[in-house]
């Protein structure tokens, strides 16, 4: 790679404001991660019976999960969105535009009927509401992720991308913690209170979002005019192999995420190994732990590369599929909470925080936006649907069937790791260096 190539990741010194972007990129994904996954929570604990009553409560969660699975499918078509408008107008707009998107939908989410209030009209506003928070939330990451990442020196890409990562495990901390308050409050309040609150953080982060700075790459993409007119046709035609290993990277993290944490919830639940207050206290202290863990391994990866550290946390996935439900079915609080903390800060924080970095190095900067979002979010609908699917396998197969499908998916990312080319291996490195003894100033070239 030369330093030409390396020149698209922006400023070899990095901008001024840096910290400030990674911030508010990361004060953006807390939001958008607290509406999101709030939603989970409530679909594995609430909405079963709020949305989608019966006599079975195992056919209620798959309504739920189901429910679910919509807003991970819209999460493509934003991130379409969204990378579209990020490679042609800019990433700000985008973060701006996703964040009031996200808000209002979770903000109604609060305020929804129930079943029992308007009967079948109930499900279809949630699943409504729901598309428009996957299509927020498909196109907030690439804005978050690139303009933290084209704002940053290059030898820091990691750990500045990472605080932006970072964001997500604060984001599911705040809104377990919620949940964990709310469960006192009885059904209804419990699941309602936790989304109307979540109009205060949308106000604060478009506050913070509004003062930062415009991509300086995109900026000088638009100077050189190399804006592209059909920006997702282009990466899709040149650069489809990298989409496509893309996926294969974010499957290991996401629908692992869906198994160990959004379906482990369920399933700790109803199977009577935890109560809600044990589940969500477990869910608080691994997400509290994930948000020092996913800023680690992000900085990890600007030492040794990328792919070292994918290769190694995918390979230990798939081998920790069985043991983590030998563990929980113990029904012992302390090996449940140290099981979920080991499937959240090692298998997913782990994989979080190499791909701010990673995902972007794959594309070139005037089609970034659309190939880093395409293959983020593609994945997604694997993982929305990864609950509904892991219900399934155990009505079918116990516990194992969840299991074996984590290992799965952890296979699924560890080949993608292996076919994948290192971005930010000795030679970049070095080149890095040579770049920076050249500029120590930091002057633009």
């Amino acid at each position: 790679m030369s330093n030409e190539a390396l020149a698209m990741r922006g400023p070899v010194h990095g901008t001024k404001d840096a910290k400030r972007v990674a911030v508010g990129s990361a004060v953006g994904a807390v939001i958008e991660t607290y509406d999101f996954i709030g939603f989970g929570t409530a679909a594995a604990l609430y909405f079963g019976t709020a949305f989608f009553p019966g006599g079975d409560p195992v056919t209620g969660t798959l309504a739920a999960f189901a429910t679910l699975g919509v807003g991970f499918a819209a999460r493509p078509l934003g991130g379409i969105l969204g990378g579209h408008l990020g490679d042609k107008v800019g990433r700000k707009p985008v973060l701006v535009a996703s964040l009031i998107l996200m808000g209002l939908a979770t903000f109604l989410i609060g305020l929804l009927p129930t079943y029992a209030q308007v009967g079948v009209l109930a499900p279809v506003l949630l699943v409504a509401v729901r598309v428009i928070q996957g299509l927020a939330f498909g196109a907030e990451w690439g804005g978050a992720i690139l303009m933290s990442y084209e704002h940053a020196p290059w030898k820091q890409k990691g750990k500045y991308t990472g605080i932006v990562q970072a964001g997500f495990p604060v984001g599911l901390l705040l809104a377990n913690l919620v949940f964990l308050f709310s469960v006192q409050l009885g059904n209804e309040w419990a699941w309602r209170v936790p989304f109307l609150a979540s109009i205060v953080l949308v106000a604060v982060g478009l506050i913070i979002r509004s003062k930062v700075p415009e991509s300086p790459v995109f900026e000088d993409v638009k100077q050189h005019g190399d804006i592209v007119k059909a920006p997702i046709v282009q990466v899709v035609r040149d650069d489809w192999r990298n989409i496509v290993r893309g996926i294969g990277l974010r499957i290991a993290e996401t629908a692992g995420y869906a198994v160990s944490i959004t379906y482990m919830i369920s399933y700790l639940h109803n199977s009577e190994l935890a109560d809600k207050t044990q589940t969500l206290t477990a869910l608080c202290i691994a997400s509290a732990i994930g948000i020092f863990a996913t800023a680690a391994w992000g900085r990890l990866t600007d030492r040794i590369g990328r792919r070292p550290v994918y290769v190694a946390s995918t390979a230990f996935a798939v081998l920790f599929g069985v043991p983590m439900f030998l563990l929980v079915n113990t029904g012992l609080f302390l090996f449940i909470i140290a099981t979920i903390v080991i499937s959240y800060a090692v298998c997913q924080n782990s994989l979080a925080g190499a791909q701010g970095a990673w995902f972007p190095e794959l594309f070139q900067a005037k089609t970034r936006a659309s190939g880093a979002s395409l293959a983020y979010q593609i994945s997604a609908m694997v993982s929305g649907f990864t609950p509904f699917i892991t219900t399934l396998l155990f009505v079918a197969f116990g516990w194992m069937g969840p299991a074996l499908l984590f290992s799965a998916y952890g296979a699924i990312g560890l080949w993608a790791a292996l076919a994948t080319r290192e971005t930010w291996g000795r030679r970049e490195r070095r080149l890095a260096d040579e770049a920076a003894a050249a500029n120590p100033a930091g002057i633009p070239a």
